[in-house]
């Protein structure tokens, strides 16, 4: 599908609002989504808001936070006792304690609500609205207000969360963890009924457009592909960083199926015993007493793995250069952060063809099936033996992120994409 012309038309800067339901700068791919893309778009020219709950993202001057807190309960303490008596004057702030508190995901419904005021009070001075408004994978009630009031609307899918929900499904140990995955996901009926009415999504991946379609059964003309960028300044080759041979870097979120630790644990185990040096340094942190940690103990392997978390970015990128090789193990990626991070260190890679991992990786990195320990234990083993092939996979990855996958390019698309949808606006 070819994209939409430019209009040329419109060649002056746009007023763009970002919306954020939950934007947290350092853990999942929508916080670093609308902090690369708002710098992007402000150096491109444009006047940009981001809108977003909490947890807020970092942003760069002179992009302007627009801040609608929720509840945050993921934050508090004890999500029983987080509610206070002020709470209880707003439907929507006891709506999403209630919530929580039966085991739900309020936050994209109820930041909707929120949303809809906040342009009930920006409707009384047409000074402060904007020229188009890009959501986050929101896809509430609240953002598809904003397209009945025609308001030019455009809405990023990553992936759908179906994949999300029906991994965690199959990797269930029983019925009454089923039963919590299921009602948890309930906002998916929300965001399926939602996602079939909006006239302009955009997505990262030709992967996630397959997938999006026949998840939320929406035509594939109403679908854009523009890849995510990465940040080649922060990540980038350290060659005074010493580099350990023997050292494998894997970056995901450790308890979730979804990133695919289950079948990376048992592949370095397996590893281990052909390689007695071999340790693992693993970005992110599991949950204590939960299945990675259960699972790491089983196998005996844990004086060989170093968890790490809160990292700076001199400090992930040394990281990465200090590694001989970064594993991607998920089942499923919209688009792969991890892959295209490590690749624009120089770092080689083995990913699984997991999503649109194949899409960012192509020919310059390892790629296995996912859900496949013994194919992802060869393909490292491979590598490990071979310093030549690890020196030119790490060349090839840095080359084709510097060619293919730049935050200016994404921001030039979408230019191109926020005039076609405020001409169809006027239209």
């Amino acid at each position: 599908m070819s994209e939409p012309a430019p209009v040329a038309t419109l060649a002056a800067p746009l007023r763009v609002a970002l919306l954020g339901y939950r934007s947290n700068p350092y853990s999942g791919g929508q916080g670093i989504y609308l902090k690369y893309l708002s710098k992007a778009l402000a150096t491109a020219g444009h006047r940009v808001d981001v809108i977003s709950g909490e947890p807020y993202p970092e942003l760069d001057d002179p992009v302007r936070l627009v801040k609608l807190p929720g509840l945050n309960l993921y934050a508090a303490p004890n999500h029983v006792t987080a509610l206070r008596p002020h709470h209880l004057r707003s439907a929507t702030d006891t709506f999403e304690w209630l919530s929580m508190l039966t085991g739900g995901f309020p936050e994209p419904y109820t930041f909707g609500r929120r949303l809809s005021r906040h342009f009930d009070a920006l409707a009384r001075d047409p000074a402060a609205g904007y020229d188009v408004v890009h959501d986050n994978q929101c896809l509430s009630w609240g953002t598809l207000d904003l397209q009945r009031r025609g308001i030019p609307l455009v809405t990023t899918i990553h992936h759908p969360i179906t994949w999300d929900r029906d991994i965690a499904l199959a990797h269930a140990p029983d019925w009454k963890h089923r039963l919590l995955i299921r009602r948890w996901h309930n906002f998916l009926r929300m965001q399926g009924r939602v996602a079939r009415r909006l006239r302009h999504i955009v997505t990262v991946s030709k992967s996630s457009r397959r997938d999006i379609c026949s998840a939320f059964r929406i035509p594939p003309e109403r679908v854009h592909v523009v890849y995510n960028g990465i940040d080649t300044e922060v990540f980038r080759p350290a060659p005074e960083v010493p580099r350990d041979p023997w050292q494998l870097i894997t970056t995901a979120s450790a308890d979730q199926p979804l990133k695919g630790t289950q079948h990376l644990i048992p592949a370095f185990a397996t590893l281990c015993q052909q390689f007695p040096e071999l340790k693992l340094v693993f970005v992110g942190r599991p949950k204590p007493g939960g299945a990675t940690e259960r699972l790491i103990e089983r196998l005996g392997v844990g004086d060989r793995i170093r968890f790490r978390h809160g990292l700076t970015a001199d400090e992930f990128r040394n990281l990465y250069a200090a590694s001989a090789v970064a594993v991607v193990p998920s089942e499923y990626e919209g688009f792969g952060f991890p892959a295209g991070e490590a690749m624009a260190c120089g770092t080689p890679v083995v990913s699984t063809d997991g999503g649109a991992l194949p899409e960012v990786v192509g020919d310059a990195g390892r790629i296995v099936p996912t859900r496949n320990p013994t194919a992802l234990a060869q393909a490292i083993g491979e590598l490990l033996g071979n310093p030549e092939a690890r020196a030119d996979y790490g060349r090839r990855g840095r080359q084709r992120i510097l060619e293919r996958f730049s935050w200016a390019r994404t921001a030039a698309a979408l230019d191109d994409l926020y005039r076609h949808v405020m001409a169809d606006a006027r239209r």
